[in-house]
């Protein structure tokens, strides 16, 4: 196998997931991207179209995939069947959603068939599993373009291979350096992620994303700080940091300087809505508390993956936390930000979760009153730990627990609605509702979702909204 793609590809740099546990000694380099002049302007009179499936750290990189890619000349387009590069950013965090990648790949043989020069790549997550490339490279041998979480800079000497007719797979084991001023082509006009750390060291039993994402490694102050003022200056409203535990941030830069120093600095900004994702419990700090208190910008809504309402659930799960400290430091935040809306993560039926271990889930729930939560049967991903753990529950037992949970969450997450009703709230407007033309659509500072009758001209903006009636999904109000 080794000969063979080294003899059809370009470039070739197998992946080997056993060396993501390995730690550099060295820092993360910190780096201005650049483009070989030569390179500029290749793709001069040719399309491309990024697709994108997974999370918003997988969002972010496509918007500096485009950007690199419009750099190179290419234009966006809306189709593949028109488009001369075609890339994939793939996920792998479920299962689910790598076969919706593999049937996307089955997809679009038909047009490669019809229009062999166009280029098809694949990048992302996935792409840091040995066995998935290999996979691919046998499945689906139409595809050109192969390369990983790490490489995303390397793109325009991959795309140069291509066109002169060589296929390219380059995945990299080992974390790259942090590049600054990468093009970014923002899918969104006033609503921005901004990545301020990748990786992550915490090694969640059930989690691929230490395999696929390396080890933290945060972004300079300075930079992060600059990057919001430009988007603040350009007119943007809301600004998501990005992470993998955003409250880890700064504990590999030698400074001392933490994610609530960042907070804090953001605040100063004239920029609306600065929000966070995503947040680990054990990491979630006083300082943060303290920091969110100020309000400002800084919103009133916090999503804190819990996972579990159980202590031998959450060891066997490798979250380093208890679920008395989780409650803990919901309280205080709760007594320090009043009013806040905290939303959260479960996984149900874990291997080995027992009915009354599910129970303390439940209890958990009821105790915190989550008004929202992201909730899923647990999903074996090959190489972590927890894929060799045995599971004795039945699929209608798993179904079961979810249909149970989702009952739970559900009746908070009306309740936490319910308490905004004949209140007029502060809601950005994000366009027309996907179900009513005639309806604007759109999320208060607690990120909840709103719809209310309005006119196009309001999209981009903050506007006031009377709660008229709240449901279980969304508010319904009337502009005031």
């Amino acid at each position: 196998m080794e000969k063979k793609i080294k003899k059809e590809y370009g470039i070739c740099n197998k992946p080997d997931l056993k060396l993501a546990r390995k730690r550099m000694t060295k820092s993360t380099n910190i780096l201005e991207y650049k483009v070989a002049n030569e390179l500029i302007g290749i793709g001069n009179g040719k399309t491309y179209i990024v697709k994108t499936y997974g999370c918003q750290g997988n969002l972010a990189d496509s918007e500096k995939i485009s950007g690199i890619l419009e750099q190179l000349g290419f234009t966006k387009v809306e189709t593949e069947e028109i488009a001369d590069v075609v890339l994939f950013n793939t996920c792998a965090i479920r299962e689910n959603a790598e076969n919706r990648i593999y049937g996307e790949l089955g997809r679009i043989k038909r047009i490669k068939k019809n229009r062999p020069d166009m280029i098809i790549g694949i990048c992302g997550c996935m792409m840091q599993e040995e066995n998935t490339i290999e996979y691919i490279q046998k499945k689906y041998p139409h595809v050109d373009l192969i390369f990983g979480t790490h490489n995303i800079t390397d793109l325009p000497e991959y795309i140069n291979y291509n066109l002169n007719n060589k296929k390219v797979i380059d995945v990299k084991s080992i974390e790259g350096d942090i590049f600054e001023n990468v093009p970014v082509i923002r899918d969104h006009p006033y609503k921005a992620w901004v990545n301020i750390m990748y990786g992550c060291d915490e090694f969640c039993t059930y989690c691929i994303v230490p395999y696929t994402r390396g080890k933290e490694r945060s972004r300079r102050p300075d930079d992060i700080i600059k990057e919001v003022q430009d988007l603040a200056n350009a007119g943007y409203q809301e600004v998501t940091l990005l992470g993998q535990n955003v409250n880890a941030y700064g504990n590999d830069l030698k400074i001392d300087y933490t994610f609530a120093d960042l907070l804090k600095d953001l605040n100063k900004i004239n920029i609306p809505r600065i929000r966070f994702t995503t947040s680990h419990p054990r990491d979630f700090d006083d300082a943060t508390i303290e920091a969110m208190a100020l309000g400002g910008n800084i919103m009133p809504h916090l999503h804190l993956p819990v996972q579990s309402g159980n202590d031998e659930v959450l060891k066997r799960m490798n979250r380093k936390y208890t679920s008395a400290d989780y409650i803990e430091k919901m309280t205080k935040l709760k007594e320090a930000v009043p009013g806040i809306s905290i939303t959260t993560d479960i996984i149900v039926a874990f291997p080995g979760e027992t009915e009354e271990q599910f129970q303390d889930t439940i209890k958990l729930v009821k105790t915190i009153e989550f008004e929202g939560a992201f909730t899923f049967i647990y999903s074996p991903r090959e190489g972590t730990p927890a894929a060799k753990y045995e599971n004795p529950l039945t699929e209608e037992e798993k179904k079961q627990r979810l249909l149970t949970l989702n009952k739970v969450i559900n009746a908070y997450t009306n309740k936490g609605h319910k308490r905004f009703e004949n209140e007029i709230v502060e809601v950005l407007v994000d366009g027309y509702s996907k179900n009513n033309d005639n309806m604007l659509t759109g999320y208060t500072k607690h990120n909840m979702l709103v719809n209310f009758e309005g006119t196009k001209e309001l999209v981009g903006k903050i506007v006031k909204v009377k709660v008229l009636k709240a449901y279980t999904w969304h508010l319904l109000g009337e502009l005031i």
